[in-house]
């Protein structure tokens, strides 16, 4: 079953979720399934789509809810929920100190520019060095009440476009950063960014036999 097909059919807690989320998911998490994996969402709501993330990662997942507000009682097998605010760095220590680095990270939480800004700039570097950063309902980078807009230099869109400029720093003239070092692709969907981590081979030309 699609991980959409069991949205559809889902009946525990509500889940608030944009259709084409859902092939950008698949396409990005698959290869975490029934793996030991950690999840952490920013903005678990009432707890619907952590419901929908144990489903989908398996068994041996820990899936963890992130929320400024009390929802305390989404927790289940599985599922934990850690109430505070996404751009408080002591708050998001103590979830890395309890659980460990995520292999997985969706930023669905406020949507303020500077609240993304927090949130990765904190546990990025803390995914695995494999893992997969997911910042979505990037439409509100265009929208001034979250402190975007078009060409808007703290919207977390433009900040992307330097990134990926980052993540050529070879071939730039720029320095090299961790960011550059350690992120293997930078992934832009309607109103979605992925970050893949990974560590880069040696990286050179090659003709085969002629």
């Amino acid at each position: 079953m699609s991980l959409y097909a069991d949205f559809l059919t889902h009946q525990g807690r509500q889940v608030d979720k944009w259709t084409h989320y859902f092939p950008i998911y698949e396409r990005h998490f698959q290869r975490f399934k029934n793996q030991s994996v950690t999840l952490v969402e920013i903005g678990a709501a009432g707890g619907g789509s952590l419901q929908l993330w144990k489903r989908f990662l398996g068994p041996f997942a820990q899936i963890v809810g992130l929320d400024i507000h009390g929802c305390k009682k989404a927790e289940e097998s599985q599922v934990a929920v850690r109430i505070g605010d996404q751009s408080d760095l002591a708050f998001l220590q103590s979830v890395v100190a309890e659980f460990g680095q995520p292999d997985i990270v969706i930023d669905d939480g406020s949507h303020m520019m500077e609240h993304i800004d927090a949130s990765f700039d904190f546990l990025y570097p803390r995914l695995s060095k494999n893992g997969v950063y997911v910042v979505e309902d990037l439409h509100a980078a265009y929208w001034p009440d979250f402190h975007g807009g078009l060409r808007e230099p703290r919207s977390f869109i433009e900040r992307c476009k330097g990134l990926v400029d980052e993540l050529h720093a070879d071939y730039c003239g720029a320095q090299a950063t961790a960011f550059s070092r350690e992120t293997l692709s930078v992934h832009f969907y309607d109103s979605v960014v992925v970050f893949e981590r990974g560590r880069h081979i040696k990286k050179q030309a090659v003709k085969s036999p002629p």
